[in-house]
């Protein structure tokens, strides 16, 4: 009984120094701060830095154009059907000077060929298309290739992060510690992460530009085809 008294007590004295123990202990924990970890990424990170301005003034200010271009009147081919029927074309080509747009550009074109053969008007106006869809297009290689280069270089800062690591691990001889390393691998995992986010908000840039491209195209179409409805369609 008193065995027994004896380790109860001791149980209690223990259990009331167990919270003394654990206050004493200290937990530290380091935060991540983005912009000290960029800076581990070494040089390979002001490439990608500048290569992320780039693609997002070229989406920025093709997005405007874009948009900017398929923005039409709905009265204007309305416009342009009444002013032929009653043989005003320089009314006409006058309206389509005025108006900004691709499509109305293009039927300028096929206005200034009037008299000619269709296919002749046909052609006129689908170089013209040819030439707007082009300079909606300015810069599209630009960012396709930070897409595909983003990456790339980010593997890049990989492969030069490891190589870093192990030269120093090597010089350190028998003293390896994880703090030697850290450089190297810092460099080597942000780098790729880096590469990896660039790229990848590159890729929908571009694509989302390419589909707004096609929308314009398609209008363009549907003007032209309308046009051409236009000029075949009989005198009375």
């Amino acid at each position: 009984m008193g065995i027994l008294l004896s380790l109860q007590s001791i149980g209690e004295q223990a259990a009331g120094q167990m919270p003394e123990l654990t206050t004493g202990v200290v937990a530290t924990q380091a935060e991540i701060n983005l912009i000290d970890l960029a800076f581990k990424g070494g040089w390979i990170m002001i490439v990608l830095a500048v290569l992320s301005i780039v693609a997002v003034y070229i989406f920025i200010q093709r997005l405007l154009v874009i948009r900017s271009a398929g923005k039409e009147d709905e009265s204007f081919m309305n416009r342009i059907k009444d002013y032929i029927h009653d043989g005003r074309v320089e009314s006409a080509l006058n309206l389509c000077n005025k108006t900004n747009t691709p499509s109305a550009r293009m039927i300028g074109k096929g206005i200034s060929r009037l008299g000619r053969p269709m296919n002749d008007v046909l052609v006129a106006i689908e170089n013209v298309g040819n030439l707007e869809v082009a300079k909606l297009e300015k810069g599209f290689p630009l960012i396709a290739t930070i897409a595909g280069g983003a990456p790339m270089i980010g593997f890049l800062g990989t492969v030069t992060g490891m190589v870093r690591a192990f030269f120093d691990m090597a010089n350190a001889g028998s003293n390896v510690d994880i703090t030697l390393l850290s450089n190297g691998i810092y460099e080597a995992l942000v780098t790729t992460v880096g590469g990896l986010v660039v790229g990848i908000i590159a890729l929908f840039a571009y694509n989302y530009l390419v589909s707004c491209v096609d929308e314009v195209v398609n209008k363009m179409e549907a003007r032209t085809m309308e046009f051409m409805d236009l000029l075949n369609e009989p005198i009375n």
